[in-house]
């Protein structure tokens, strides 16, 4: 929620978030899961396959990624609403499975939707899953339609989908809203 007011001086004025970063195994696929997903649409290419792979110390520094590690391919999306998507392939020595809930760091992309049901069918259709069906959100989020899933991405990545139509318990404690599209 912007109030118009500009932040104290000497401090940046924070918009909101402009994209997500996401490493994929292959983005081809990964592309082709966020289309029948969640009719992402390819925005440009700051990589391509062809043009690669960027690798050396300098791609290192700037990514904050172990020696040995190239950057095969990066492709921005843009969702219908809300920030973009940047995809990135790698090529790397020490490359890990994706992160869990439970691990340090960001750990997951949370998509807000009209109707959950369909969403889920979706990404089930794109090669996702549900990890189990959509349930209430609790507490301070709660209302009669607000409900969640917690999915994953044919690559094990955690991306919720999340709807909350109705209003919110924590709305009656404070002004602040948090940001619906």
């Amino acid at each position: 929620m912007d109030d118009g007011r500009d932040p104290a001086p000497g401090r940046p004025r924070v918009r909101g978030i402009d994209h997500v970063g996401v490493t994929v195994p292959d983005i081809e696929a990964a592309t082709a899961f966020f289309v029948r997903a969640l009719d992402a649409e390819v925005l440009y290419d700051t990589l391509l396959r062809t043009d690669g792979p960027k690798s050396g110390p300098a791609t290192e520094r700037r990514l904050g990624v172990p020696p040995g590690s190239a950057e095969r391919a990066v492709r921005m999306l843009a969702l219908p609403h809300g920030p973009g998507l940047e995809l990135f392939e790698f090529d790397a020595p020490e490359q890990r499975p994706a992160a869990l809930p439970c691990d340090f760091g960001w750990q997951h992309l949370a998509v807000y939707v009209d109707d959950l049901d369909r969403a889920v069918a979706r990404v089930e259709e794109a090669g996702g899953r549900a990890l189990s069906d959509p349930g209430p959100l609790p507490g301070p989020e709660a209302g009669p339609r607000n409900r969640m899933v917690y999915t994953h991405t044919p690559w094990g990545s955690t991306l919720e989908l999340i709807t909350y139509p109705d209003p919110q318990p924590y709305e009656h404690h404070t002004p602040r809203r948090r940001w619906r599209p």
